[in-house]
């Protein structure tokens, strides 16, 4: 696909996401000039695991960055650069000899590492290693999942105690490919990605062996931390190396930063939420470090080249676009992800039915692994009609929980919502979002705004772009929703939503 652009030169940005991987080519104003984009598959070993093939990927990724290059019409003295931006904590360790991964990528999603977690949040439980990175022990992060992999294949532990096995998370096995592979592959993070281990120190920015040493991951196996924006080396070798050879890769950012980054959000207070398989509500703190007590997360924004880090407060919503997917492909309600709006649209209401998609437990600000989906309410006047519109309710509530939780912690209160992402093209969710929050929701032009953001911190670390002012001058509106809801009415819905949450707790035992 390509769209009106301005004359080169450009900047490309490869998405390694969940479901897909994309590239897109972006003109100086921001706009997209071409994209490409592959989904792989999901491995679903039991309940619980989720899996993704690293080699597949790496393969479909050649394959886009091809493809939207190609679509573009333009060569490698068109692109001055490449960004990356990565689906988070996702977790892959590979033989640095041979380029081949040890077994498959563990998910984000992915929850067999509960125990885990519990047994090493010893008599602290879930706050042990708070403090210093910022994060609960959850299976959600990435350190855990690196141990189980330690724990369980044969031989692994001596071979990353060596040195011969590398750890990272889906950027660091990009850019290592990108850069060399087996052939000087450089093996490098950035303080997003980093802080999303559970073994980076957020004061410090670099790994803290004491933690390291507590969760069992040897140090020899970890890459080295950098900033967001800078160059980390240059394309070479493989497939890509024949077409972008010694472009710089000069950025990398985990997937929810790198939109707020492209959301233009560099001023404490400015926030994005970000709707996808699912849903990230990220708040910039500025230079302040806040600690949550609401069930927030707090992690690094971004950093840009050797300025001082931008922090921020984080809530993680496990399941809102998957809940789409899930009407369509488990349940057969709906045959494509777009048609649940006008099946919502047909009634007034959710006819007393809530749905809340505890299907991996709930992530922020409960954190509780124990936690399964449950639709509450049903009585026989429910119809599909009236689950399709709980199901866009289950979004907007859960960012609700969420916007409470930062306003708690920073007692800043979010004057609007910066949005992005696939279901933002939902205007009937964009609406039931703007009634429940009480605030207007806002969508851009540019609804990438990962792989803008991404774009955007490689454009500045090789001076494509001077400032983020001129970024900031790239952000156009496409469309503004404002509250309408009857706040009697809100207050009793809301209700009703926490009563149904209630419901999901205990369900899985020891």
């Amino acid at each position: 696909m390509t769209q009106g652009r301005s004359a080169g030169p450009y900047i490309a940005a490869i998405d390694q996401g969940t479901t897909s991987t994309r590239c897109i080519v972006f003109d100086r104003d921001g706009r997209i000039v071409a994209v490409d984009q592959k989904e792989h598959e999901q491995i679903l070993p039991r309940p619980g695991w989720v899996e993704h093939d690293a080699m597949e990927i790496w393969a479909n990724l050649e394959e886009v960055v091809a493809g939207a290059i190609g679509a573009a019409g333009v060569t490698r003295d068109d692109i001055v650069a490449i960004g990356i931006t990565n689906q988070r904590e996702t977790t892959v360790l590979w033989d640095r000899h041979t380029g081949r991964p040890v077994h498959n990528a563990i998910v984000w999603q992915d929850t067999r590492t509960d125990a885990l977690c519990r047994e090493l949040g010893r008599n602290v439980g879930q706050d042990r290693f708070r403090r210093e990175t910022g994060l609960p022990l959850a299976s959600y992060f990435a350190g855990p999942k690196a141990r189980w992999l330690l724990d369980r294949v044969d031989g692994l532990r001596e071979r990353a105690e060596a040195g011969d096995i590398l750890f990272g998370t889906m950027d660091s096995w990009v850019i290592w490919n990108l850069t060399g592979g087996v052939d000087g592959g450089r093996h490098v993070t950035d303080v997003t990605n980093a802080s999303r281990t559970l073994l980076m120190n957020l004061r410090t920015l670099d790994w803290d062996e004491r933690i390291c040493e507590s969760i069992g991951v040897p140090a020899a196996m970890l890459p080295e931390i950098r900033s967001s924006a800078e160059e980390y080396g240059k394309i070479r070798g493989g497939r890509l190396g024949h077409l972008l050879g010694g472009i710089p890769v000069a950025s990398a950012l985990g997937d929810q930063q790198a939109a707020l980054f492209g959301q233009t959000c560099f001023a404490e207070g400015e926030g994005k939420s970000t709707y996808g398989t699912g849903t990230f509500l990220l708040m910039n703190t500025g230079e302040k470090i806040i600690n949550s007590y609401s069930g927030l997360i707090t992690t690094v924004g971004y950093r840009i080249g050797a300025q001082k880090p931008v922090y921020a407060l984080e809530g993680s919503i496990a399941v809102t676009g998957s809940l789409v997917q899930w009407m369509r492909d488990q349940m057969g309600m709906i045959s494509s992800a777009a048609e649940i709006e006008p099946l919502a649209a047909s009634v007034e209401d959710n006819g007393g039915a809530y749905f809340v998609p505890a299907f991996s437990g709930l992530f922020a600000p409960y954190w509780r692994s124990d936690a399964r989906g449950v639709i509450a309410g049903l009585t026989r006047y429910v119809t599909k009609a009236h689950l399709a519109r709980a199901v866009l309710e289950a979004t907007a509530w859960q960012t609700r929980e969420i916007t409470d939780a930062m306003a708690k912690d920073s007692g800043v209160q979010l004057a609007t919502l910066r949005v992005d992402g696939g279901m933002t093209a939902n205007d009937l969710l964009m609406q039931i979002l703007a009634d429940c929050l009480d605030a207007p929701v806002v969508r851009p032009e540019v609804s990438e705004t990962t792989c803008l953001g991404a774009a955007y911190a490689a454009g500045l670390a090789v001076g494509f772009w001077k400032s983020v002012d001129e970024l900031r001058a790239n952000w156009r509106q496409d469309a503004e929703w404002t509250p309408g809801m009857d706040p009697a009415v809100r207050d009793r819905e809301y209700r009703n939503w926490h009563k149904a949450v209630q419901r999901t707790m205990d369900w899985v035992e020891e």
